[in-house]
């Protein structure tokens, strides 16, 4: 166990929860806008939604490069070469003189995004002592969370004195910001870089050795990106279906987006005191529920029972994924694995929302909703068969640590 691994929560907070924090606020202050961009620069909805879908493609292309890229220079300067990328990317969406560069600098905005957040989790899985995985994890997830939760308000605020260029101001703002508080704060203890000449596994190596817990864990783990993204798609899109107005479309998610945040620590200790599936398995079976009930809610009372019960389960899953990623990382090829890892993650938060449209299209927005619903209950089965006893095992017999 290395040095970095004695440290606890409180010493993560300036170097690891602030400069995230900060990103994500920035972030989330764009992440409502890049539609009415589009729109503006006369996108129809359609091409609108595909260029706010450029997004996840972004992190998905991402995912892998950024995790060959850590190995070779290291998280720091990972992060570094990603906030470099973002500022003119922002500044191009603010600035597109039409849709497809739009589209071209929100996808790059994505491949930024991929870079800086794999470059927390590859430093966290060697930081943090075991015992304290999770809360760590979940804590990270709970920060970015309450990020994009506020970002869009700070937005808001600017759009007001400056139109739709404020939440782009306010997005390079906070980007620079992140960027300025990692070089004014001593470096993180760990900061895996792999010195020049020492052999390391090459990307494909890597997956080769890990394939079968790709294709198992990591399939279980593309149907929780699925399940997180959906809900965000499916509960506004079912408020229209009642004809609710969208201030109470609005709040109805608000509330069940505050319930998620008040979770992200509880969920970590659960994970960390009872073992992973602890959380996992609930969590799923939560969101499955939830969707499979959205086709009872005739009004906004059931509306909102089924989008808190949603808050429940997300907010129960904060920093599995993460979690569960660093537990099955080896620790020769960890990034590269780790980029692997986000890519099945990825793939599930983007192909979620598009599972929806899809059997919307072809059969109902009720059967999209008993569909993904199915999809959360066949997510919390994989996981309570796959998570390796092992993770379970490991969080046992240890004290619950300061955090």
């Amino acid at each position: 166990m290395t040095a970095t691994a004695d440290q606890t929560l409180r010493q993560l907070g300036p170097t690891i929860y602030l400069p995230a924090a900060v990103w994500s606020t920035g972030l989330g202050a764009v992440a409502p806008v890049i539609v009415l961009t589009a729109t503006s620069l006369g996108a129809s909805p359609a091409t609108a939604a595909v260029v706010a879908g450029m997004l996840g493609l972004g992190q998905i292309s991402g995912s892998l490069p950024a995790g060959v890229l850590i190995s070779r220079i290291g998280e720091r300067r990972t992060m570094m070469a990603a906030s470099a990328l973002a500022v003119p990317a922002l500044v191009a969406c603010m600035l597109a003189p039409n849709v497809l560069l739009l589209g071209v600098a929100v996808a790059l905005l994505g491949v930024c995004g991929a870079a800086w957040m794999l470059a927390r989790l590859a430093y966290m899985t060697e930081a943090v002592r075991p015992e304290l995985r999770a809360r760590a994890m979940s804590t990270l997830g709970g920060v970015g969370r309450i990020g994009t939760f506020s970002g869009p308000f700070l937005g808001a605020g600017a759009m007001h004195l400056a139109g739709l260029d404020g939440a782009y101001l306010v997005a390079i703002a906070g980007v620079s910001l992140a960027t300025l508080i990692l070089i004014m704060l001593p470096s993180v203890p760990h900061d895996r870089a792999i010195p020049a000449g020492t052999e390391r596994p090459g990307l494909w190596t890597v997956i080769r050795a890990h394939q079968r817990t790709l294709r198992t864990l990591g399939v279980a783990v593309l149907l929780v990106g699925a399940l997180r993204a959906s809900r965000q798609t499916i509960l506004p899109l079912w408020g229209a279906s009642l004809g609710l107005d969208p201030a109470t479309i609005g709040l109805i998610y608000g509330l069940s987006g505050g319930i998620d945040m008040l979770l992200f620590y509880p969920a970590g200790k659960l994970m960390d005191v009872y073992g992973r599936r602890a959380a996992a398995v609930p969590a799923l079976i939560l969101l499955g529920l939830a969707h499979l009930l959205l086709p009872l809610a005739g009004g906004a009372v059931g509306l909102t029972a089924a989008a808190l019960l949603m808050g429940v389960g997300n907010g129960l899953s904060a920093g599995l994924v993460m979690t569960l990623g660093a537990d099955a990382s080896p620790t020769a090829g960890r990034a590269e694995f780790l980029g692997a890892w986000r890519l099945c993650s990825d793939v599930g938060v983007g192909g979620g929302p598009l599972l929806i449209g899809a059997v919307t299209a072809v059969f109902s927005l009720t059967a999209a909703a008993l569909t993904v619903g199915g999809a959360g209950l066949l997510a919390a089965t994989l996981l309570q068969r796959w998570i390796p006893g092992t993770s379970d095992a490991a969080t046992r017999g240890h004290p619950a640590s300061q955090a």
